[in-house]
């Protein structure tokens, strides 16, 4: 059995509608953090000149499998083991990169390592589009997101709804430029970092 998460059938459309105008031009995609595989088939599919490869830590691939095996497209990839604390990153470059919902739930090291990763295999002009509920100079945008974080920290003390600057930082540092902030529904936005023609050193 697929497994299946209420929030990405919700969410799927609203992304999409940004990704279609963001991945317009791009060609390879890595997913981080694929989930339960649904965003990568229903990307995929609304998205077929590009190729989506997806990615998650081990005991999640045979969720992603079952979905990209049931849906049979053509530009979807088996996922890659990546932890980003601990395993490689991929060899390949990218020109696009997406994640939803992982830097929240993420202790702070591994969003370091998260964003490091990312300005190694991401391509000069390629853009990182990261969905999810964000802080601005400290404050909580909703109520809702407030409580999220505190059943966040509870569940686990190094998670928490991360801050729009601290992320900005990490992206500095790893050579990529905040180019759009996209309000979405439920106090989530999706942030578009774009990589500099320069890698950092």
């Amino acid at each position: 059995m697929k497994p299946f998460a209420e929030s990405c059938a919700e969410n799927q459309q609203p992304i999409l509608d940004i990704l279609q105008k963001e991945f317009a031009g791009t060609r390879q995609v890595l997913e981080i953090g694929s989930g339960t595989g649904q965003h990568a088939v229903f990307f995929a599919r609304a998205l077929p000149h590009l190729i989506w490869q997806t990615s998650d830590v081990v005991e999640h691939h045979s969720g992603i499998n079952a979905w990209i095996s049931d849906e049979d497209l053509d530009n979807t990839r088996a996922p890659l083991p990546l932890n980003v604390e601990t395993d490689p990153w991929p060899e390949q470059e990218y020109d696009g990169i997406f994640s939803a919902n992982t830097v929240h739930i993420m202790g702070w090291p591994e969003v370091e390592k998260m964003f490091a990763g990312i300005g190694q295999v991401l391509l000069p002009g390629g853009c990182f589009c990261l969905y999810g509920p964000f802080n601005y100079d400290g404050q909580f945008t909703s109520e809702s997101n407030a409580s999220f974080d505190v059943w966040l920290k509870i569940r686990d003390p190094k998670s928490g709804v991360r801050d729009v600057a601290d992320l900005g930082k990490l992206a500095e540092k790893a050579g990529l430029k905040l180019i759009e902030d996209y309000e979405m529904p439920a106090n989530n936005r999706i942030l578009v970092w774009q990589a500099s023609v320069l890698r950092p050193q």
